[in-house]
């Protein structure tokens, strides 16, 4: 699919300065990796874009200078854009930028900026009598990034489809007498195999007892005829992440194995039916623990849903309970997040069932394609 064309980044960068009358600035400082890609294509490990009312300035140091001058030849060239070098300090040369446009009142992302760097820039411009003055701002870009433009659906699509050949790789090689850490390399191998630039988080592989962990990482245990397995896998394409997590029986399943299977799958269900806009996400999270509370496993799921998907692994929406941290939100068309309820027992294991879904006009589209019955290998 490519970098997003530069008319699609107009129409980012516009929702963008949409938020500046109710945060009141007059510039956005944006420091996070994926946000700075968001509004203006660069890809970089390093950048910070200031966002002001009519132009977008991109601070670079001299290993993207290259880059960025390509980008700009590109059908993807960032709308607007003022490259501006960093010889040295971005902080210096953020304080040089805003000096140079005359912005007074600047948002930051306070999420994404450390405090010893704020401090840094409040003690340099009060010691420099700068008219500069920082104001901390929330998800001023994650909110724009909730709904997925056209471009970004495609893509996400076609990565959640790819997860199908990566899955049967894996089915195809794990049995008992493999370790965990080797089903972890075939599942990164058919990664890049299946074209994914990298893998969207460190592959969990999760067997026996060991299944009790959500997130335990692959290790020396050896797969044994009765265990279930947890898989949690997803790769990055085009800048966009997907993930696929399946729980599969080596051998015949025992019937408390198969009992927090049809659990944890019910549970999945009735997430994916209770998906519509205007449905709350909490609801959402509500119709897959309600189901696991019903079968007395309410006590065995103890994260959120799902979480949102896109240039982050993690972002918003968050399928979870209700938290003053975390706002529920009202879906809508074009989000794109994991439904992923799960149930883990100490000492015996767990199961864990996820796929990626987006809401449409009347429901949603499951994305990942990958059988959801409780596969025996």
């Amino acid at each position: 699919m490519g970098l997003p064309t530069s008319d699609r980044l107009r129409v980012r960068q516009s929702r963008a300065r949409q938020r500046f009358d109710t945060l009141s600035v007059d510039a956005l400082v944006v420091t996070c990796a994926a946000n700075v890609r968001y509004l203006s294509n660069h890809t970089g490990s390093s950048g910070v874009l200031v966002l002001t009312r009519e132009s977008v300035h991109l601070l670079v140091d001299f290993r993207y200078r290259e880059a960025v001058r390509m980008l700009q030849q590109s059908p993807s060239a960032c709308p607007g854009l003022a490259v501006r070098d960093v010889p040295a300090s971005y902080d210096e040369a953020l304080l040089q930028c805003l000096g140079d446009i005359g912005a007074s009142t600047v948002g930051f992302e306070a999420a994404h900026v450390p405090v010893a760097t704020h401090e840094w820039w409040r003690r340099t411009v009060e010691a420099r009598r700068l008219d500069v003055a920082f104001r901390p701002t929330e998800r001023a870009i994650e909110e724009a990034r909730l709904i997925k433009d056209a471009s970004e659906v495609a893509t996400l699509r076609d990565a959640a489809a790819r997860l199908t050949s990566v899955a049967a790789s894996v089915f195809e090689t794990t049995r008992a007498g493999a370790s965990e850490r080797a089903v972890a390399a075939v599942i990164e191998s058919a990664i890049r195999h299946a074209g994914y630039e990298r893998l969207a988080f460190e592959t969990i592989v999760a067997s026996g007892p060991h299944g009790a962990l959500p997130h335990h990482l692959a290790g020396d245990r050896i797969l044994a005829e009765g265990d279930l397995v947890v898989l949690d896998f997803g790769g990055v394409l085009d800048g966009y992440c997907c993930d696929l997590t399946r729980t599969v029986s080596i051998g015949p399943p025992s019937s408390e194995a198969r009992r927090l299977y049809t659990a944890v799958y019910d549970a999945q269900q009735a997430a994916i039916a209770a998906i519509r806009p205007g449905v709350e996400s909490t609801a959402v999270d509500a119709a897959a623990r309600g189901a696991l509370e019903a079968r007395g496993l309410g006590a065995a799921f103890g994260h959120g849903t799902g979480h949102g998907l896109g240039l982050d692994i993690h972002e918003e929406p968050r399928i979870t309970r209700p938290r003053p941290d975390v706002p529920s939100v009202p879906l809508l068309p074009g989000m794109v997040f994991t439904i992923e309820p799960g149930a883990y027992v100490p000492g015996f294991g767990g199961v864990r069932i996820e796929d990626d879904v987006l809401v449409t006009e009347t429901g949603c589209e499951v994305l990942t394609g990958v059988p959801r019955e409780l596969l025996v290998l």
